[in-house]
């Protein structure tokens, strides 16, 4: 929440020549309403089992990048379903420009709270082990869309050129 994964995404798809998806936008258009209205009719347990199919079924497709919600990690087969045609990449931050870029933002379920720095302290607490999962960690607070785009192509040769050597 708040790294830049949506801009980041569609920036690389746009860069690379693939397709742009966002597991959110599925979702929204599969339950014809907003992850926030999910979230309070239904709950988050709900919103998870809904996000867990998406993640399966986009999984199976390769040339495309994939904008996925900060919790989708939370669930192992998320993780192995989003490993199949691809790599994962956590963007993170720390917790004062997260939550400088998230404060004026209402359509964030989990932070529709009394103290949402407080819950963003929280959630990147519980989330860390799940993040730290990822194939690439690139901190955002101090790159702009071009800079962490530029970032993670220059990783993913490099990832290539070590598989090349490797063969």
């Amino acid at each position: 929440m708040g790294t830049g994964k949506t801009v980041v995404a569609k920036a690389l798809a746009r860069d690379l020549g693939m397709k742009y998806v966002s597991t959110d936008d599925l979702i929204e258009a599969r339950e014809k309403k907003p992850i926030k209205d999910i979230f309070k009719d239904q709950g988050e347990p709900y919103f998870r089992k809904v996000e867990k199919e998406v993640v399966g079924q986009i999984g199976e497709k390769a040339d495309q990048v994939i904008d996925a919600g900060g919790g989708v990690v939370l669930d192992e087969k998320n993780i192995e379903n989003l490993r199949k045609n691809g790599v994962i990449i956590c963007l993170w931050a720390d917790l004062d420009t997260i939550y400088e870029r998230t404060v004026k933002h209402g359509h964030r379920p989990l932070l529709n709270v009394e103290d949402p720095k407080k819950r963003i302290e929280e959630l990147m607490e519980y989330r860390s082990p799940f993040y730290e999962k990822a194939d690439i960690h690139i901190n955002t607070a101090d790159l702009d869309v071009n800079g962490v785009v530029k970032l993670i192509k220059g990783l993913m040769a490099d990832e290539k050129e070590d598989e090349r050597k490797e063969s």
